[in-house]
C-alpha cells in the first residue's frame, strides 16, 4: 500500500525492492494457482526468472501430491495463514535435498484469493542446530577434561616415575616391558592434555584479520611437511573484508583442516587440495559475549579429492571421539568446532566420491575496509 502522496507507481516499486530484499523465496500464486510473483530468491530457488514464472503454475514446479499444494486448499478454505515444517519439495526439476518450512497467507488487502507463500531452506535452520550440537558435544568434554585432569594425571606422574626407577634396576630382558609403561603414560598424558583445550573458556582476543595471509601460512607450513606432494589450488575473492577473528585460532582451525585433507589423500598421484573464500551474505548466528546477533558472510572452504567421508558419519563428525583415522583419538574436528563456534561461526561438511569439503562460515571484522593486494581471483600453485 502506498502512502499519502506516494504514487501507486513508487509504492509498487518499493514493495518489489523489499520483497526482493528478503533472503528467502516469496512467491504470491492466485486462484487458479499462477504465479503472479517472484522474488530474487524464489528465481534461484525454482531455477528460473521472474516473467518465465509469471506464466506457470505452482503444479508444474512442485512434485506430484506435494503437500505445498494441500496447504494452498486449506489457506483458502480458512482465509488464515498456516505453517508446514519440513516440507520435501525434491524433484528432477528442483534438485534433491529440498528441505523447506513453508508459511502461506491471504492476501487480506486484495480482492483477489491471492496467497503470498514464503519458503525457508531446511539447510539453514539445520545448520545451527548442528552448531548448537557442535558446541554442547565440546561442552561435554570440558567437564570430561577437567575430571581427567584430576583424577587421571596426577597418579599417571607417579606411574612414570615408578617406571622410569624399574628401568633402572630391571634385568636388559624386562627394560622394554618397563619403557612401554613409560611411553604408554606419556601418551595418556598426551591424551588428556590436548582434551584439557576444550576446558579454556577464557574470551577470545580478536582483532581484524586476513584470511589471505592466514591460508597462505597455513599452506606454507603444509607444503614444508605432511602435503609436499599435494597440489594446492586457491581460489580467493580479492574484495574479501578481514574476519574478525583470533589469528592463531584460525592457523590452528585450517592447519587442522589441510592435514585431515592430506591425510585422506595419502599417496594419491592426483592429490589436490582447493582453498576458497568467498562473500556469501546469509544467516546470523549470537556471538559469545554479545548481545547482538552478527552475520556470517565470509565463507571459507577446504577441498580434497581423496576418497570422502562415510555418509554414517557425517553428522557425527565433529562430536568428541569420533574418527575415521586408525590411530586417531577423534578430538581434532571437536576442537575445530569449538575453536569455530567460539568466533559465532559455523563449519559443516560435505561428501561424496573423490570430494570432501569442509565449510567455515564466519563473521567480518568490525568497521574494516576490504582486503587489498593478498586476494587472487584463481591461482594455482604447485611444488
Amino acid at each position: 500500500m502506498s502512502r499519502p502522496g506516494q504514487s501507486a507507481e513508487t509504492g509498487a516499486v518499493t514493495q518489489t525492492a523489499i520483497l526482493n530484499a528478503i533472503q528467502h523465496p516469496v512467491i504470491v500464486v492466485d486462484a487458479t494457482g499462477l504465479l503472479t510473483f517472484a522474488n530474487w530468491e524464489a528465481e534461484a530457488f525454482f531455477g528460473a526468472s521472474a516473467p518465465h514464472l509469471a506464466r506457470t503454475n505452482i503444479e508444474t514446479l512442485v512434485p506430484f501430491g506435494s503437500p505445498l499444494l494441500a496447504l494452498l486448499d486449506q489457506v483458502r478454505e480458512r482465509r488464515a495463514p498456516i505453517n508446514e515444517y519440513k516440507v520435501d519439495l525434491s524433484s528432477p526439476r528442483l534438485g534433491k535435498d529440498k528441505l523447506v518450512d513453508l508459511y502461506a497467507s491471504p492476501i487480506a488487502l486484495r480482492e483477489t484469493e491471492e496467497i503470498v507463500i514464503v519458503l525457508q531452506e531446511r539447510s539453514m535452520a539445520e545448520k545451527i542446530d548442528r552448531q548448537l550440537t557442535h558446541r554442547g558435544a565440546a561442552r561435554s568434554v570440558t567437564g570430561l577434561a577437567a575430571m581427567l585432569a584430576h583424577e587421571i594425571k596426577n597418579p599417571l606422574s607417579g606411574i612414570r616415575g615408578a617406571a622410569q626407577l624399574l628401568e633402572t634396576s630391571v634385568s636388559e630382558d624386562d627394560r622394554p616391558l618397563a619403557r612401554l609403561i613409560r611411553d604408554e603414560t606419556d601418551r595418556i598424558v598426551s591424551l588428556v592434555d590436548r582434551m584439557e583445550i576444550f576446558s579454556d573458556e577464557r574470551p577470545i582476543d580478536r582483532s581484524p584479520t586476513n584470511i589471505h595471509a592466514v591460508l597462505d601460512h597455513v599452506k606454507s607450513i603444509a607444503k614444508a611437511g605432511f602435503a609436499r606432494k599435494i597440489k594446492f589450488v586457491e581460489l580467493y575473492d580479492p574484495s574479501l573484508p578481514p574476519v574478525y577473528a583470533n589469528r592463531d585460532q584460525l592457523v590452528q582451525i585450517f592447519l587442522n583442516l589441510v592435514k585431515n585433507a592430506a591425510e585422506s589423500i595419502g599417496d594419491a598421484q592426483d592429490g589436490e587440495i582447493v582453498l576458497t573464500t568467498a562473500y556469501r551474505p546469509g544467516i546470523k548466528m549470537s556471538v559469545p559475549g554479545s548481545l547482538e546477533k552478527v552475520s556470517l558472510p565470509l565463507e571459507f572452504c577446504v577441498q580434497d579429492n581423496g576418497p570422502g567421508v562415510p555418509q554414517d558419519l557425517l553428522p557425527l563428525l565433529f562430536d568428541p571421539f569420533i574418527t575415521t583415522k586408525t590411530n586417531g583419538t577423534g578430538l581434532g574436528l571437536a576442537l575445530v568446532a569449538k575453536l569455530v563456534g567460539g568466533h559465532g561461526g559455523i563449519i559443516e561438511c560435505e561428501s561424496q566420491n573423490a570430494k570432501t569439503l569442509f565449510r567455515v562460515l564466519m563473521p567480518t571484522s568490525r568497521n574494516a575496509p576490504p582486503v587489498a593486494g593478498l586476494g587472487r581471483t584463481s591461482m594455482e600453485l604447485t611444488r
